[in-house]
């Protein structure tokens, strides 16, 4: 499977906004952002004037990679979302949100999105009982995540079992942090999604 393996914290300084890609790094002195926020590259500093078709690309951009989606997936959902009901921005944040990886980063057992998806690849996750694999699956409201039982005495499980005892979850899952699962309410409003999005401009980029 394709996946990015090239620094992390240059892709915020791209986007020029913290994607929170690296955990409670992203929130420490430590952050790379913090240092130095201006795009890289030799001449990233420089101001340059944004048309209107970069700044739409930059918003589809910014958002696959707060998933960490690839180009072509991103693509999928985005045919997915149009032909759901409703508003076709707000569609793809929810798909994105309901992502299983997302899920598992949402109920505090996972730092980042990206460990979060090593985690499911790994099979230290069921759904709904059953042995999960697959980061990408699109849970559904009902569905039951949890931490798979023969996995609970990793040390890497219970350290995370411990962060997650302090996370804030949103309301759309019902957390038992004691059997470490959660359960899908209902899928993810708009109003869920606690990132500065401008959904409409992915829409108009796809429109053209």
């Amino acid at each position: 499977m394709a996946r990015y393996t090239g620094p992390s914290c240059k892709l915020c300084r791209r986007e020029g906004t913290k994607l929170f890609l690296k955990g409670e790094r992203c929130t420490s002195g430590k952050c790379a952002f913090d240092h130095r926020s201006t795009a890289p590259g030799q001449h990233g500093a420089a101001r340059k004037k944004v048309e209107e078709y970069g700044k739409q690309l930059r918003e589809k951009q910014k958002t696959r990679r707060y998933y960490g989606v690839l180009e072509g997936q991103f693509k999928h959902y985005y045919e997915l979302a149009e032909k759901k009901e409703g508003i076709t921005g707000e569609n793809l944040l929810i798909i994105l949100e309901s992502r299983l990886d997302n899920v598992v980063y949402r109920m505090g057992m996972a730092s980042s999105r990206k460990e979060a998806r090593q985690l499911v690849l790994h099979a230290h996750f069921t759904l709904n009982g059953k042995k999960v694999t697959i980061p990408s699956l699109l849970v559904k409201a009902g569905d039951v995540i949890a931490v798979k039982e023969s996995s609970r005495d990793s040390v890497k499980i219970k350290a995370l079992a411990e962060t997650m005892q302090s996370a804030i979850t949103p309301k759309w899952l019902d957390v038992d942090k004691t059997a470490l699962s959660a359960k899908v309410l209902t899928l993810p409003a708009r109003e869920d999604i606690d990132f500065d999005f401008e959904e409409q401009l992915i829409v108009e980029l796809y429109s053209k």
